[in-house]
This record gives C-alpha cells, structure tokens and sequence, in this order.
C-alpha cells in the first residue's frame, strides 16, 4: 500500500492509544472524505457499557452527522483491526467505498477473516477492502494490551 494510505492509519493507531490507555480493547478509526478525516473514534464498549460501541460505529455515527447523509459514499476509513460482522454490515449498509484494516482477526474478523460481508455479492453494495495497513503495529498494540491484561489476571 502508498505512503498515504500508510499515514491514514496512524491516524488511526492514535485513537487506538486512547482506547489502550482508557483500558478498552485498542482498535481506532478514522474515515477519510476528499482528502480530510471527517470522523475518528476508538472503542468505548467499557467505558458505555454498550457491546456495540465499537470504533467503527463510533465513527460512523460522526461520520454521517458531518456529511448530514446515511450514505458515505466517496469516503474511505481507515481501521486498526479488521471489523466484525456487526460493523462489517454497518460499512455495507452506510456504502462505505474503501476500508483499509491493519490486523486481520482470524477469530471474528468479517472482511475476509472467518467471514466475508463486505464483498458478499448477494447484498445491495460492495466495499473495496484491503487488509494489512501498517499489520506489525496494529498487532503490536493489540498483543501487548492482552498480554498486560492477562498478567494483571495473574497477579
């Protein structure tokens, strides 16, 4: 992938820091519209006490508030780990042109992973998807918040 693609994302990797920090899962977004970011977020499952607070949704919702429109249509985002299926459906029902993920989730991953959403022909819209922006440091940030967290389960 280009450099700008590359820089997109570490535009996304700072809000994953703020999740790490806030002691939430480390994923963050961004989503990109003429060249500009236009929304970012990063996971608050624990901090609202809502499963669906993911850093994709999170966005999303900025997303459509700055463009006043359900459709994202012309935008790309940019996302630290590849989204679930909740978000993947979210991005296909929003018309999201472009996702760029960093990690791959071979667990939950809906992109490609164990499912595949947002190119699945029998639905309405198709999102271009390319995997691994920046892999080693997204998966870098994710191992070190789970290996903290079991370390602290252990102490």
């Amino acid at each position: 992938m280009t450099e700008v693609h590359s820089n997109w994302m570490k535009f996304a990797l700072k809000e994953a820091e703020k999740a790490f920090d806030a002691n939430e899962v480390p994923v963050g977004c961004v989503i990109v519209y003429e060249n500009k970011i236009i929304a970012k977020a990063y996971n608050q499952v624990e901090m609202l006490t809502d499963p669906t607070a993911h850093a994709e949704m999170m966005a999303l919702t900025s997303a459509f508030d700055y463009l006043k429109t359900k459709q994202l249509k012309g935008c790309s985002m940019y996302v630290t780990l590849e989204p679930c299926s909740m978000c993947a459906g979210a991005l296909v029902l929003a018309k999201l042109e472009n996702l760029y993920f960093g990690s791959y989730d071979v667990k939950a991953g809906a992109c490609g992973s164990v499912l595949n959403i947002t190119t699945n022909t029998s639905l309405n819209h198709n999102i271009n998807v390319y995997g691994g922006i920046l892999d080693a440091e997204c998966s870098s940030l994710l191992r070190a918040f789970f290996s903290e967290k079991r370390n602290n389960s252990i102490n």
